[in-house]
C-alpha cells in the first residue's frame, strides 16, 4: 500500500472515498461538517435519520454525496466527544479500514488523522494511524493454495493533517509508522510459521539475511560455540531434538561512539514447544509453534529500530531451540550447570524457556550494557494474571520498569508492573542444586522472573513475560506483533535521552531528564 500525507479540505479531493468522523452526539468533525455544508445539509440529514448514531466503531458509506469531488463519503462512529482518546482513535482508524476493505475504492483520503486527541500530536496521529492500518489489513495465507476471503484495502491511502505547516511531522509519524509496522509484519511472519518450516537454523538464517539487508552485524553460534561457551541450561532442553540449536547476535552501532553501553534485548526462541518429558496435552499443542513469539519481537524491533536509524548501540540475543521428549531428553529430577556456573534442578521440562533464558542473560554481561529486556512467551499463569491485555513487566530497577510501562501506554502496548520480592525467592529453593526451575503453582509468572533475576545481577534488567499477549486462538488465531510497538518506543525513548532531546509524550512536549536513581524494590 502507498501512504502519502497531505493538508487540504475534504470537498476538494477527488477519490474514491473521503474518511470523516462523527460523534455519538451527532456531532460532525471540522472535516465532515465542510461536507456537510458543500452538500447543502445532506451529511447532517442523513445522520438525523438515524442511519449513524455515532457509536464508536461505526461505519456508513455514503455514495454520490451533492458537490463533492468523491465518490464515497464514509461516516466514521467516534463514540463520545468527550471520552474520546487514544484508544478510540485507534479503533475508529481499525473500524474505517475493515470498512474500506469491503468496497472497491482504490485509493482514500482519511480525515481521522486530523482528530484532537488529548495529549497528542500530529506526529503520533499519523504513526498511530499508519501502524493500525497495516496491522488490521495484515493476513498470514503463505501456504494457502486459495485465499477463502482476502481484505482488500486501498492501493493508496492519504492521511491528512490539519496545516501545511504539520506536513514534516506528518512524514516523520509515517516514517516511524511504517518501520513499527515493518517490525511487526516481521514478528507476525515468524511467530505464524509452522515449526517443521521455522526451525531453530531457519530462525537465525533469516535473521542473518535480515542484518545484511540493514547493514548491521550478526553472529550465529551453532552448537559447538554453544557448548564452549559452557551454556549447559540451554543445552539441556536442546537435547531432545534433532534440530541443533543456535544463538544469535545481532548489532547495530547507531550510537556516534561505539564504546557507548548498548540497549540489549533478550528474546526466547523456542520454536516448538512439545513440554519435553512432562509432555503437554495434545488439545492446542499446535499453538506452541508460537513459544518463539519473543525472539520473533525482539528480531522485529531490531529491524524497526535500523531502518529508523536510531542512534543507540543497540544488541539482540536469541538463544533458540525445540524442547522435544526423546531418550536423550533432559528428565525431571536431573540437574544442570548454566553458563553462571549456578547450578539447577530440572523439576519440570516444560518450564524450558527460562532455563535457556539464563545463559543468554549471562551471556550478555560481556557487552557491559546499559540495560538488558528480555521478552518471552513464559508462563501460563501470567495469563491467568493479566489474561490477553497486558504484558507481565518484571524488573530489578524501578526506573528502567517505568520506562517500558511509559512506552506501552505511549502507543497502546500495555504493560503491568508486577512485584518481584525476595520471599518469593524462597519457593525455588532445592536440597539438590543451587535453585529448581519451578517455583510450584502459586505466583508462577513471578517466580519464573525470580529465576531470571539471579542471572541478571550485573545490570539493569526487566523481563517482560508476553505469554498473553504474544498471540490470540479462535477464529482469528495467529501472532499479534506484540510487543513490538512498546520496545521500539522504549528505544526511541532511551535515543532521545541520549541526545538530550525531550521524549515524545504528548502536546506540547515536555521536558524530560535522567531515569531516577535505582530505587529498586
Amino acid at each position: 500500500m502507498e501512504f502519502n500525507i497531505k493538508s487540504g479540505s475534504p470537498e476538494k479531493q477527488r477519490v474514491a472515498c473521503v474518511i470523516v468522523g462523527v460523534y455519538e452526539s451527532r456531532k460532525l468533525t471540522l472535516a465532515a461538517d465542510l461536507l456537510d455544508r458543500i452538500s447543502n445539509g445532506f451529511v447532517s440529514d442523513v445522520i438525523r435519520r438515524g442511519d449513524m448514531e455515532g457509536k464508536l466503531g461505526s461505519t456508513l458509506v455514503l455514495h454520490s454525496v451533492p458537490h463533492a469531488l468523491c465518490d464515497r463519503v464514509m461516516l466514521v462512529g467516534l463514540g463520545k466527544e468527550r471520552e474520546f482518546r487514544a484508544k478510540e482513535y485507534r479503533e475508529a482508524i481499525r473500524a474505517s479500514i475493515r470498512a474500506l476493505a469491503q468496497t472497491s475504492a482504490n485509493e482514500a483520503v482519511s480525515y481521522l488523522s486530523e482528530l484532537p486527541v488529548k495529549k497528542h500530536e500530529v506526529e503520533w496521529m499519523v504513526e498511530q494511524a499508519t501502524v493500525v492500518t497495516l496491522d488490521t489489513l495484515y493476513r498470514f495465507d503463505r501456504f494457502k493454495s486459495k485465499v477463502d476471503d482476502p481484505l482488500r484495502g486501498p492501493r493508496k491511502l492519504t492521511l491528512a493533517v490539519p496545516r501545511r505547516s504539520d506536513l514534516a511531522d506528518g512524514e516523520k509519524g509515517l516514517a516511524r509508522g511504517l518501520a513499527i509496522s515493518a517490525g511487526m509484519t516481521l514478528a507476525k511472519d515468524l511467530g505464524n510459521l509452522p515449526g517443521n518450516v521455522c526451525t531453530p537454523s531457519y530462525l537465525a538464517d533469516e535473521a542473518r539475511d535480515m542484518a545484511q539487508a540493514l547493514g548491521a552485524e550478526a553472529d550465529i553460534l551453532d552448537r559447538a560455540a554453544i557448548e564452549a561457551l559452557g551454556m549447559g541450561s540451554f543445552l539441556s532442553v536442546a537435547k531432545g531434538s534433532v534440530q541443533d540449536p543456535r544463538l544469535i547476535v545481532l548489532k547495530h552501532w547507531g550510537a556516534k561512539d561505539r564504546n557507548d553501553a548498548p540497549v540489549v534485548l533478550v528474546g526466547k526462541g523456542i520454536t516448538f514447544d512439545s513440554g519435553g518429558i512432562s509432555l503437554k496435552p495434545g488439545e492446542g499443542m499446535d499453538e506452541m509453534k508460537f513459544d518463539m513469539c519473543g525472539a520473533a519481537s525482539v528480531l522485529g524491533a531490531f529491524k524497526a529500530a535500523v531502518e529508523m536509524k536510531l542512534p543507540i548501540n543497540l544488541i539482540t540475543v536469541v538463544p533458540t531451540c525445540e524442547n522435544m521428549p526423546s531418550g536423550d531428553a533432559v528428565k525431571p529430577g536431573d540437574i544442570v550447570t548454566s553458563m553462571s556456573g549456578q547450578t539447577i534442578e530440572v523439576l519440570n521440562t516444560d518450564a524450558e524457556g527460562r532455563l535457556i533464558l539464563c545463559d543468554a542473560l549471562t551471556y550478555v554481561e560481556r557487552f557491559n550494557p546499559s540495560c538488558v529486556v528480555d521478552v518471552a512467551t513464559l508462563t501460563g499463569a501470567c495469563v491467568i494474571a493479566l489474561g490477553h491485555v497486558a504484558t507481565a513487566l518484571y524488573s530489578n530497577q524501578d526506573a528502567l520498569a517505568r520506562e517500558l510501562f511509559a512506552a506501552g501506554e505511549e502507543v497502546g502496548d500495555r504493560a503491568w508492573h508486577m512485584p518481584m520480592w525476595e520471599e518469593y525467592q524462597e519457593q525455588l529453593k532445592s536440597p539438590f542444586a543451587d535453585m529448581a526451575n519451578i517455583g510450584g503453582r502459586p505466583a508462577g509468572s513471578v517466580t519464573a522472573a525470580c529465576f531470571l533475576s539471579r542471572f541478571a545481577k550485573g545490570y539493569d534488567w526487566a523481563h517482560l513475560d508476553i505469554a498473553g499477549t504474544a498471540s490470540r486462538g479462535g477464529k482469528d488465531k495467529g501472532a499479534t506483533g506484540r510487543p513490538v510497538p512498546l520496545l521500539v518506543q522504549f528505544l526511541q525513548d532511551r535515543a532521545d535521552i541520549a541526545l538530550g532531546n525531550v521524549v515524545r509524550r504528548g502536546r506540547p512536549r515536555r521536558e524530560v531528564t535522567e531515569p531516577a536513581e535505582d530505587d529498586a524494590d
